[in-house]
């Protein structure tokens, strides 16, 4: 009776400790399965912990975040989707159309010197007196402006869509193909409507100072600016080109201030803005 009694006392505690190894395991599996849900949930989570308190905080000056952007790659303004841009996609104009510049880059500096009698010929070659372009090439100009507004600095334009006509005038005055296209062996490609003569202005509209001023007919207008001493107008003229070469324009050799689009468009031969 008394083995009997102590085989029964044997068997509970067996049965005892299977229970609690059976109970470990599920206890084991269960936690194993909480953390792989936890890894997954909780880096989301500190993310987004981390942004509000960031965004609640009020001891992050502006000058901490000023540090924050500089220390992001110079062309991640420029090239990104988180760019500021003047131009948002207009499904109403292909990139051919022609569209007036300030509908879409407002902050841009306009001041067309052949629609006024200050210019190298004395006389008004066109009358109307804001920049027109085509679609496509204003889009480049926006990004253009855009990030030269993170060096302190914006475009003006002096000269952009020139018709036909405007052309014929300029060559009968001056009949230099280094300066003016001959219209009569083809046409400008200011009369395509994708090239401009622009120059920098700072934010209060002053130029910057440059190798020359507009329509400079000597070598000091060129971009080999070894004979220029003003290291100030060299490192600004550097600069434009720069810029806008990366946004898809082509420099002109001859003339600091000139820029074409890639981007080749037909010439508009009978095609005045309003």
């Amino acid at each position: 009776m008394k083995n009997e009694m102590m085989n029964s006392e044997i068997n509970k505690k067996s049965v005892s400790r299977k229970r609690l190894l059976l109970a470990i395991g599920y206890i084991a599996a269960a936690v194993a399965i909480l953390a792989v849900v936890l890894a997954q949930v909780l880096p989301r989570k500190t993310n987004a912990a981390t942004v509000e308190t960031i965004s609640a905080s009020e001891s992050v000056s502006e000058s901490q975040v000023t540090v924050r952007r500089r220390d992001v790659s110079p062309n991640y303004y420029a090239d990104s989707s988180t760019a500021s841009t003047a131009v948002k996609e207009d499904v109403k104009h292909k990139n051919s159309d022609f569209v007036r510049v300030r509908d879409y880059i407002p902050d841009i500096e306009v001041e067309l010197i052949y629609a006024t009698d200050r210019n190298f010929t004395g006389q008004v070659i066109y009358d109307f007196d804001d920049a027109w372009l085509r679609y496509g090439t204003v889009k480049k100009l926006a990004k253009a402006q855009e990030t030269l507004k993170q060096h302190g600095a914006r475009i003006k334009i002096w000269d952009a869509f020139r018709p036909v006509s405007a052309q014929f005038k300029l060559w009968k005055i001056c009949p230099n193909p280094v300066y003016v296209s001959n219209p009569n062996k083809g046409y400008s490609s200011h009369s395509r409507g994708s090239t401009v003569d622009v120059t920098l202005v700072g934010e209060d509209g002053n130029e910057f100072v440059m190798p020359t001023g507009f329509d400079d007919f000597s070598r000091r207008a060129d971009r080999n600016y070894s004979d220029i001493k003003d290291k100030t107008a060299v490192s600004n003229a550097k600069l434009l080109e720069k810029v806008m070469s990366e946004c898809g324009f082509k420099p002109y050799s001859g003339e600091w201030w000139h820029f074409s689009d890639s981007v080749s468009y037909e010439a508009a031969k009978d095609y005045i803005p309003d």
